[in-house]
């Protein structure tokens, strides 16, 4: 009897998050069904959708998806040798690294990208340098490689944790088994390492794709008004429109951009746990 009422019980606890959720999650979501569903006159139409094919909004689309996988790559070439580097450094250097990548997260979002624009603006810290150094002065600000570097910059540490957690906890029995079998130092990545680390790679390309993909305040502090995602053109319709209606649809046509990716990397991720590392 006491161990079904302190089960109760603790079921109980998890009412706060399920009221949470609910409340900016669940009906957040059906508002944005209906809104992208329905016309001002109350109609059940997919109108708000197909606004995706206008050339304005298909092009931000697109170019969203571009730089979002150009800034997923960077930060997963990045990402991997340090995770690598990190989980063979020792227990102290290991935290004070951990430490300084972690430590920018602390800061407001916001705060780190208006940082960036000092620094990557024309008369910013950046230009600043290299007129002392008698060096050609660079133009960044407002260009798509402003925002691949905001997004690299905001999102690397979502890349480089999850891997790095995966692979401390491969055993060292393991590769050190592939190394005395005769296998170099390129098979053992390549067959124990690396799909062995695949959890974390795809986690962590989910937590970088998604936001990169998304975002619209990386575009219009770095990219300026010249540069426009389609996470600018969704705030635009419901900050400053007010269309609701063509707000949610489009944010309907990035959700499914998402969960396709999401269902593509699961699949992949659930293939890649059945291969045989040998």
């Amino acid at each position: 009897m006491k161990r079904k009422i302190n089960f109760v019980n603790i079921k109980w606890l998890s009412f706060p998050y399920l009221l949470w959720m609910a409340g900016f999650i669940i009906i957040p979501l059906i508002m944005i069904f209906f809104y992208g569903l329905s016309s001002e006159k109350g109609n059940l139409t997919i109108e708000n959708i197909k606004l995706i094919l206008d050339p304005v909004n298909r092009k931000a689309l697109v170019l969203s998806l571009l730089l979002s996988v150009i800034s997923t790559i960077i930060c997963l070439i990045l990402a991997y040798p340090l995770a690598l580097i990190l989980n063979r450094t020792k227990l102290k250097s290991n935290s004070f690294i951990l430490l300084i990548i972690i430590l920018p997260m602390w800061m407001n979002f916001l705060l780190r990208t208006i940082a960036w624009q000092n620094i990557l603006e024309r008369t910013g810290v950046l230009n600043g340098m290299l007129k002392l150094l008698h060096l050609p002065t660079l133009n960044i600000i407002n260009t798509p490689g402003a925002i691949i570097l905001g997004m690299v910059y905001n999102f690397l540490p979502f890349m480089i944790l999850p891997i790095y957690n995966v692979l401390i906890k491969i055993d060292q029995d393991v590769v050190n088994a592939a190394r005395d079998l005769g296998a170099n130092s390129l098979q053992t990545f390549g067959k124990i390492i690396l799909p062995l680390s695949m959890p974390g790679v795809l986690s962590g390309i989910t937590m970088v794709f998604v936001p990169s993909l998304t975002t619209f305040v990386i575009s219009t502090i770095l990219g300026g008004s010249k540069i426009v995602l389609i996470g600018n053109v969704i705030e635009q319709q419901f900050l400053k429109l007010g269309n609701w209606h063509t707000g949610s649809g489009l944010s309907l046509v990035l959700m499914i951009f998402i969960l396709f990716s999401m269902a593509v990397l699961s699949k992949y991720d659930k293939g890649s746990e059945g291969d045989n590392l040998w």
